[in-house]
């Protein structure tokens, strides 16, 4: 089945970019906005709408394959490609990129995949976010002309199983991690709430506002829990703030706080990701490794989660090899290509490392649903309920795509065989 046209639009994803430089710097917040200038280059404002663009590639016999050009809402921070915006790159993709596809076969996801993560237009790779979005496109058209699920296409090409029960999603509560988490609570989420716990003023000082909230989460998971025994994961987002409150190479004295979170988060498990932001991946990978090293070594029962300067396949493979972390975040729209996802996921899981395919709430409900797909095939620990931060239609999202994947394989629907 043939590639006949690449058809292009621009679109809104379901939250914003954020200059995290200026927010970690201090920026004040009022209401929605921030406030104050940018400090990183293309923005021109603190947090701007987040922008994507719909790649759809037309088949022969006029199905259409399609996925979502999308980058993480803090762009151009942590070594990331710059701002994404979708009236600079639609002509690239509708020229460049579509030159490239239109009259190939849509036989093989992996193959056609790798030729457009490693494409070069002047000299330089295209910006993660249109390898995202385009590689998105090429699975479902794949999948279309072979009349199988994306995650069929997947574990026929990768040797691997479709899952047969739901995989567990994380939430996203924003800057609001109170009401939020209700929500989440009432709908049985598996993993929660994020916390965007993004600045020192957010954790306090001495971490003690991070510490308070963890009591209250605890406590309120408790008294509201919407059947008994329901057991859900405490996982908390700090941004590399506990290392600049404590010192990123101070390990002891972020162990010893971290010791306080778990006691908090009891009788629940606790993870926390990104506790440091050592400003390169080398020092990261040295900061993360050593705390992670002395916590195990004390018998901490937490989970540190990679994420900053863990963006691209080969960084997933140096903080996993290295075991800087007890889990990674595989940052989909950073690892560009979805197969470097999926590559992402399947090596975490043969080193032993924890794998949550991430992602980001600067996203669209596209993006989630192939990414879900991913998923079923690989198997992560946990996926992320994106895009947004409202909670309510991210767990919608991404809980009827995974749950639609286990219907039509029961029924025998879209199976390789």
């Amino acid at each position: 089945m043939k590639i006949q046209k690449v058809v292009c639009s621009p679109g809104r994803t379901g939250f914003y970019f954020d200059d995290q430089k200026a927010i970690k710097a201090g920026a004040g917040q009022d209401g929605a906005l921030y406030v104050g200038e940018p400090a990183t280059p293309g923005f021109t404002r603190i947090r701007q709408a987040g922008e994507a663009i719909s790649v759809m590639i037309v088949l022969e016999n006029g199905q259409i394959g399609w996925g979502d050009c999308a980058a993480v809402q803090y762009s151009g921070a942590g070594g990331r490609d710059p701002l994404f915006l979708a009236d600079t790159f639609i002509p690239l993709i509708e020229n460049e990129v579509a030159e490239h596809l239109v009259g190939r076969d849509a036989d093989n996801f992996r193959a056609l995949a790798g030729e457009i993560d490693h494409m070069e237009v002047n000299g330089k790779r295209l910006h993660t976010a249109i390898r995202y979005g385009v590689s998105q496109a090429i699975l479902d058209a794949v999948a279309k002309a072979q009349g199988l699920n994306m995650c069929d296409v997947v574990a026929k090409e990768y040797g691997v199983t479709v899952t047969e029960k739901p995989l567990h999603i994380f939430t996203q509560s924003g800057d609001d991690r109170y009401t939020n988490v209700d929500k989440m609570i009432m709908k049985a989420v598996d993993v929660l709430p994020h916390g965007l716990f993004n600045s020192v003023d957010k954790l306090g000082q001495k971490g003690e506002k991070l510490l308070e909230y963890v009591k209250w989460l605890s406590r309120r998971i408790i008294e509201h829990a919407p059947y008994e025994g329901y057991h859900p994961i405490l996982h908390i987002d700090v941004y590399g703030t506990i290392g600049m409150v404590f010192g990123a190479s101070n390990y002891q004295e972020m162990a010893d706080y971290l010791r306080t979170l778990v006691e908090a988060a009891k009788p629940f498990r606790l993870r926390i990701e990104g506790p440091m932001d050592s400003g390169s991946r080398e020092q990261q990978m040295k900061d993360l490794s050593g705390l992670t090293a002395l916590v195990d070594k004390l018998g901490i029962d937490v989970e540190l989660v990679a994420d900053e300067w863990c963006n691209t396949l080969e960084d997933v493979i140096y903080f996993a090899d290295n075991k800087a972390g007890h889990m990674i975040q595989v940052k989909t729209p950073d690892l560009g290509s979805v197969h470097n996802t999926i590559e992402a996921v399947l090596y975490c899981e043969e080193k032993g490392i924890g794998a949550y395919q991430g992602g980001t709430c600067n996203e669209t409900d596209r993006s989630a649903q192939v990414c879900v797909h991913c998923a079923m095939a690989t198997k992560p620990d946990q996926i992320l309920g994106k895009p947004g931060m409202g909670v309510d239609e991210a767990i919608m999202i991404n809980y009827n795509e995974m749950n639609r994947i286990l219907a039509l394989r029961r029924a025998g629907i879209g199976v390789a065989r």
